[in-house]
């Protein structure tokens, strides 16, 4: 945010013959009042939940503090966009909130800057009182196992960035030519692809899923999806709304094996309430008798799902030509111990699976930024104490990065919160020191122009918004979003 007035910067900037856009990435494209220059200045990385929730906190805690938030893509809201499912609307919602706290008067958002490569992180500290990394995990966990780079094997965090327009995920095109897919892990991010991988593509094409996700979903073969966990019903990690839409998904019917239950019906009384619901909820499906209008609609099914507990995978089987996936061969586990903390341990059993598609969703990961962040590589977070980053003053953290890839939206919220509250707390405390003057999104504005970087500032991206909701009226959707970057900025700068 700009330290004069914005008519006098403006001026200076045109009369200057600098281009268009520095003149908009001083007061974020929104006309707004700037604010003195001696005000906190805080810079957010990462327009995702994290990203927004960490400035929502900022500028509501003090009425003096300005926060950019920086983004690589030129639109905003990250998972809430790439990652929530087409057919849950609903969670997307928060982005109405987003949307608030990215137009308030004090705060910027600048999308299309690659933090790390267009600008160094210690180049926003010099610009910025404090930098908050909120970037999240982009990266996959790998198996390790043979076989995982055979055609057939996709990351759940690829599959699901293909069926929502994730840029980096377009050339996917994922082979659905085959009857059985394996979901190896049983969190809500697994029951999402293979709730995708089954549903009527009537439900999907209502949804604001990619035209060519729902183009070959609408060919697809895929009858059959086992979602492979290492230990049994008691830990599945998935919540009982995930549940209940596999339930009750149309056209599908469940396929548990019985023997997975024993013993859980009596262990499932002492249980927390949350984990009670789920696993009664579970029980009922695998071992009840279905009434007479249930047997119906499962007896009518042409597609199937089912949990395989206490398996894991240690090899993925090719074809004979050894030129892509053919199967799966799981370990057979026992559990030791109970409850949340039970092991998996093998038991020498292997198990072989006949498939044509293998999508592993054991964990999203976070990558190193800057070789200047500390990064602790075995956990895949920034090392930190509330946010605080380690032996790095006036950086923070929030989100997956802080935490590693854990909890709903409403998790990372409240972690970013905490976050926004240990800033505030070293401003009031005088540990962050503000009585310097920085200079903020203006001392970047030359860097990036001399650099070749041209942020999309977030009226910038209400065209592009605007766009994919027209685009999206002919056939019905919500919208039809724009799948890359060029195609992007091709609408932002109109």
């Amino acid at each position: 945010m700009n330290g004069h007035k914005v008519l006098s910067a403006g001026l200076n900037l045109w009369t200057s013959g600098r281009s268009r856009w520095i003149s908009r990435l001083h007061d974020g494209g929104n006309g707004r009042t700037p604010y003195s220059s001696c005000s906190p200045k805080v810079c957010v990385i990462g327009s995702g939940p994290a990203g927004f929730y960490t400035a929502q906190y900022l500028i509501k805690a003090r009425q003096d503090v300005q926060v950019d938030i920086y983004e690589r893509l030129p639109v905003p809201f990250g998972l809430v966009r790439f990652g929530v499912a087409p057919d849950h609307p609903e969670v997307k919602n928060v982005i109405n909130t987003f949307t608030q706290t990215a137009k308030h008067s004090r705060c910027s958002f600048y999308g299309n800057v690659n933090v790390g490569k267009d600008v160094s992180v210690a180049e926003l500290q010099q610009a910025y009182h404090a930098v908050v990394l909120s970037y999240g995990a982009e990266g996959n966990r790998r198996m390790g196992v043979p076989g995982e780079d055979l055609a057939g094997v996709h990351s759940a965090k690829d599959f699901v960035g293909w069926y929502n327009g994730m840029p980096t995920c377009r050339e996917l095109s994922p082979d659905l030519n085959c009857e059985t897919a394996v979901i190896l892990g049983q969190g809500n991010v697994a029951l999402d692809v293979a709730r995708i991988l089954l549903s009527p593509i009537d439900i999907l094409k209502k949804t604001d899923i990619t035209q060519p996700a729902l183009e070959a979903l609408g060919e697809s073969r895929v009858r059959r999806v086992l979602i492979v966990g290492r230990r049994g019903p008691m830990q599945v990690a998935c919540t009982i709304k995930e549940l209940r839409e596999m339930v009750n998904l149309p056209n599908t019917r469940p396929e548990m094996v019985a023997a997975d239950f024993e013993g859980v019906s009596e262990a499932v009384k002492g249980l927390p309430r949350p984990r009670k619901r789920l696993t009664e909820l579970l029980l009922k499906v695998a071992l009840e008798v279905p009434g007479d209008d249930e047997q119906q609609r499962r007896n009518k099914a042409s597609h199937s799902w089912s949990f395989r507990f206490f398996r894991s995978p240690i090899e993925i089987l090719a074809n004979p030509e050894n030129n892509r996936t053919a199967g799966i061969r799981l370990a057979v586990n026992r559990l030791e111990g109970s409850g949340e903390g039970a092991r998996a341990v093998l038991t020498g059993e292997v198990e072989d699976l006949p498939c044509g598609l293998v999508i592993s969703s054991i964990g999203y990961k976070s990558l190193p930024i800057d070789p200047t962040v500390p990064f602790d590589s075995c956990k895949a977070i920034v090392p930190n104490s509330m946010g605080r980053v380690h032996q790095a003053a006036g950086l923070y953290c929030s989100g997956w990065l802080k935490t590693g890839p854990t909890g709903v939206i409403a998790t990372t919220m409240n972690n970013s919160f905490d976050t926004a509250r240990s800033v505030i707390e070293d401003i009031d405390s005088g540990t962050l020191d503000v009585s310097t003057a920085k200079a903020g999104s203006q001392g970047l504005s030359k860097l990036l122009e001399k650099r070749g970087v041209k942020p999309v500032v977030f009226s910038d991206w209400e065209k592009i918004d605007s766009v994919e909701k027209s685009r999206g009226e002919v056939p019905g959707k919500p919208r039809e979003k724009l799948l890359t970057v060029e195609e992007m900025l091709q609408v932002a700068r109109k």
